[in-house]
């Protein structure tokens, strides 16, 4: 793992302030504090591009969609691929969450 090479103190206290953040709205103001919007935009683009990509989308419809160069989309694939499965995690939670919203607004509805 590359980020190994950081792993300390520093590192666990910024991890533990993210895991801390309980709501949405905390993490728009966490990150917009934290980080420029640069780097905010550049973290979404990769989310969305494992999205994708897991989706079988091609580099051209990704490019066109997200705007991220080839080298990116590649970069993505290959954590995808070879990294430490956390793209495919956090989508799956992502997914199961969503679909459990999804299901509980349709219970609503029903009622």
């Amino acid at each position: 793992m590359q980020i190994d090479k950081l792993r300390g103190r520093a590192l666990d206290q910024l991890f533990e302030a993210i895991l801390s953040l309980e709501t949405i709205e905390e993490c728009y103001r966490f990150f917009d504090d934290l980080c420029t919007v640069n780097e905010i935009q550049a973290m979404t683009q990769r989310l969305e591009v494992a999205r994708m990509l897991r989706n079988d989308k091609t580099y051209h419809a990704i490019e066109t969609e997200t705007g991220a160069s080839t080298a990116t989309i590649s970069r993505v694939k290959r954590c995808l691929n070879y990294g430490n499965d956390s793209y495919q995690m956090v989508l799956d939670r992502i997914e199961k969450k969503h679909k459990q919203d999804n299901n509980a607004e349709e219970n609503e509805t029903e009622e």
